[in-house]
């Protein structure tokens, strides 16, 4: 494993001494720091791919990869995207394959903000640049996966079927935040994407030169929304209203907390998997907010913590746009679903899980699709081609 330095506790790498059980027997090989900022969370995806961030890891992790010896094939996963570039190049200098498995869609990814659509345009060439020289690429979402094909029609016969996120089943046996309250308990674990919304003039720059994709509302992805539906309950039926304790478990930004703070709001800050796991597991509902799109177009994004809220138990609210997310909440058949910016939708949702009437469990057979065993094996087939070098044709229906 080629990574970084190992020194964390940035907004984005918080340390998490917990993940890293069970790699005991992998060898990791560090970039030697010390690591360049990447700069804050309200720069560009374009500006920060062209940082001194950027050009240390392509440098440092292509020679760290031409070092090494043994090597088959070289897996980069992506994001970062400037992994791209270290890994193709790594990959040539060894003689071996590399594949690209891109967690988001990169250039592709509604929720990406670039300068002007001449950057946007800019990033996407040199994103069919780099994957034209990967042997197999792997997208997490079937509509990611259509997405590269229509940008790059002449990749196809190197993307595999799509390989989702998942969850791993011992990690869920975690047992529940003890309480012993009568409070309606609604979680939601991660990042909030609250900065991302602001309407200052810079945004509205970008959007103006198409920097930004149309029609896209980043910042529903945050919990001001949902915010918005609990003040109308306790405002308006102060006798379930004042039931609500909201738990956000994440890092979270001064801009997160001061655009919607109250007094029914438990900020957890930054938890472990296991206690993160421990309070979803303890709550009446999850919530889980997403983007908003414009009528006709479906995200190409399934958040991460989707496949561990579905498997942790307790129902989902999921204000969602249509797109695989949604179509996999519904197929669960344990969430309730409405548009990400549907306060009288949400508040309904709360109000109909507070009455005790709560959907069934999400469904055993569709879990098993995304439990990490299976997509281990998945993806290991992948790679079995990649090495072979043969095309994913027959195997990318």
């Amino acid at each position: 494993m080629v990574t970084g330095p190992g020194v964390s506790g940035g907004r984005w790498s918080p340390r998490d001494e917990s993940l890293g059980v069970g790699l005991a027997d992998v060898e990791v090989v560090r970039v030697p720091g010390p690591e360049p900022s990447r700069g804050d969370g309200r720069a560009t995806r374009w500006l920060r791919a062209r940082s001194p961030w950027a050009r240390w890891w392509q440098e440092g992790a292509a020679a760290a990869i031409a070092k090494l010896r043994g090597v088959d094939l070289v897996l980069a996963t992506l994001s970062p995207f400037e992994g791209a570039a270290a890994a193709a190049a790594g990959a040539r200098m060894l003689g071996v394959p590399w594949v690209a498995d891109l967690r988001d869609p990169w250039a592709l990814d509604e929720m990406f903000v670039y300068p002007s659509s001449v950057h946007r345009a800019a990033e996407l060439r040199e994103m069919g640049k780099l994957l034209e020289s990967a042997a197999a690429i792997v997208m997490n979402t079937a509509e990611a996966r259509g997405a590269l094909i229509q940008a790059f029609p002449a990749l196809e016969p190197r993307i595999s079927a799509h390989v989702p996120n998942g969850f791993e089943p011992s990690e869920l046996r975690v047992a529940p935040e003890p309480r012993s309250d009568s409070a309606f308990r609604i979680v939601h674990t991660g990042y909030l994407h609250t900065e991302l919304a602001s309407g200052r003039l810079r945004g509205t720059a970008r959007r103006l030169l198409g920097g930004a994709i149309a029609g896209v509302a980043i910042g529903a992805r945050s919990h001001f929304h949902l915010v918005a539906a609990i003040d109308a309950l306790r405002r308006d039926e102060p006798q379930l209203g004042d039931r609500i304790e909201l738990n956000l478990a994440g890092v979270t930004s001064e801009t997160d907390i001061t655009a919607a703070d109250r007094s029914y709001i438990n900020w957890r800050g930054y938890l472990s998997h296991a206690e993160s796991i421990a309070l979803m597991r303890s709550a009446d509902a999850l919530f889980l907010p997403m983007h908003d799109l414009p009528p006709g177009r479906r995200a190409s994004i399934v958040p991460g913590k989707t496949y561990e809220y579905l498997a942790a138990g307790p129902p989902i609210v999921a204000a969602v746009p249509d797109g695989d997310a949604r179509d996999l909440l519904a197929r669960a058949g344990n969430a309730l679903l409405c548009r990400p910016r549907d306060e009288a939708a949400l508040a309904v949702a709360i109000r109909t899980l507070a009455a005790g009437t709560p959907p069934g469990p999400a469904r055993r057979d569709l879990l098993a699709e995304f439990e990490r065993r299976a997509l281990v094996a998945r993806l290991a087939a992948v790679l079995d081609v990649a090495v072979g070098d043969q095309p994913f044709a027959a195997a990318a229906a």
